[in-house]
């Protein structure tokens, strides 16, 4: 097993923050609220250090995992590879059956599905390039 960097899977979490900003703001912002049910309001009565704070850790331990199927060296275009087929094949199928069961809409799925794989390939790509 890869050994893991961590400071590479702590910058490779922040990626989740930059896509997710752009994802879910600019890019998906409307249909994104639309579908979830999510409002402005809702969003400021959230605990926001553990939404953000939870969102990081989790997004760290995802990037760390990635790493982990990686061997030393690996280049960031096999990292991108291994981040955007791990989404696609694992990541955006897993969703997909949970949203099934909750009878949640394709829409929203698509829009947080598409963010898994553009995360999942960032991270990988990062980590995979690790150190620059």
């Amino acid at each position: 097993m890869h050994q893991v960097d961590i400071v590479a899977a702590l910058v490779a979490a922040l990626a989740g923050f930059v896509i997710g900003g752009l994802w879910y703001g600019a890019m998906f912002q409307k249909p994104w609220m639309r579908h979830s049910g999510m409002s402005f309001e809702r969003g400021r009565q959230q605990n926001k250090l553990l939404v953000f704070g939870g969102a990081y850790v989790l997004n760290a331990i995802a990037a760390a995992g990635l790493s982990m199927l990686m061997a030393d060296g690996a280049g960031w275009a096999l990292g991108l590879h291994t981040g955007l087929y791990s989404g696609l094949f694992f990541v955006a199928p897993a969703l997909a059956v949970i949203y099934l069961f909750e009878s949640r809409p394709f829409g929203l799925w698509t829009i947080n599905a598409g963010y898994q794989v553009v995360n999942f390939a960032a991270m990988g790509a990062i980590v995979a390039a690790w150190p620059w």
